[in-house]
């Protein structure tokens, strides 16, 4: 289930979007205000976020312009959805990297075609390399580089990373880890997941002056930071 966050300050148009974007199977989170919304952006790891332009706190071309320059953010899919409706208010959306502009009033059956057709370009894109700091993580060749330099990994250990740069900050405990990688129907002790850490960890942190990449959290699970 995608995760759409939806900024604008008009409840009418916030209740209208929930419901929508509700039966149609995604989940929906709010913010109406300019800078509450990166807090929430931040928090709350969203798959795509439907942007006014005119906000409090904030503007929404600001806002844009911040998660572009992001650098955990800038790929992340956005829909500017406003009443600016001119010409050059879209070309100067557009040019400031929003997926696409959408002017009110709107039809919902359109938006809700467009945010599919986003979130599948998107998730295209996405299956070709994901990265986070200096490491590089192609899905399509199972390849791993750190600062240019290839790193050789098991299909577990890739694995493995692939998770954690999917969910780099967050601390993921040793039975999601089992879970997700190994399967639910694995019946092997949480301590294969330290055995595939310890290896990984090495392999990812050699000639590496910076420390451990991949962080123990004591009695819980790990997390890349």
């Amino acid at each position: 289930m995608a995760k759409i966050l939806v900024v604008d300050d008009e409840r009418h148009i916030l209740e209208l979007l929930k419901f929508n974007l509700e039966i149609s199977g995604y989940e929906v989170i709010f913010s109406d205000d300019g800078k509450d919304c990166l807090e929430v952006l931040e928090r709350e790891k969203p798959d795509l976020v439907l942007l006014d332009w005119m906000l409090p706190g904030m503007s929404g071309i600001d806002i844009l312009r911040s998660i572009r320059e992001d650098r955990e953010n800038s790929k992340l899919p956005v829909i500017m959805l406003t009443a600016k409706n001119m010409e050059d208010d879209k070309i100067e959306g557009l040019d400031n990297g929003a997926d696409d502009y959408i002017t009110k009033p709107f039809s919902i059956k359109e938006l809700m075609a467009r945010i599919k057709t986003v979130l599948r370009r998107y998730k295209a894109s996405e299956g070709i390399s994901i990265s986070a700091g200096d490491i590089t993580l192609y899905t399509d060749k199972r390849e791993v580089y750190k600062n240019g330099r290839k790193i050789d990994l098991t299909l577990k250990e890739f694995e493995l990373l692939r998770l954690l740069i999917q969910n780099r900050g967050k601390v993921l405990t040793r039975e999601e880890l089992l879970d997700k990688v190994w399967g639910y129907e694995f019946f092997g002790e949480t301590r294969t997941v330290d055995v595939h850490i310890r290896y990984l960890r090495k392999k990812l942190d050699k000639d590496s002056s910076e420390g451990k990449c991949i962080e123990t959290i004591r009695g819980v699970g790990y997390k890349l930071v």
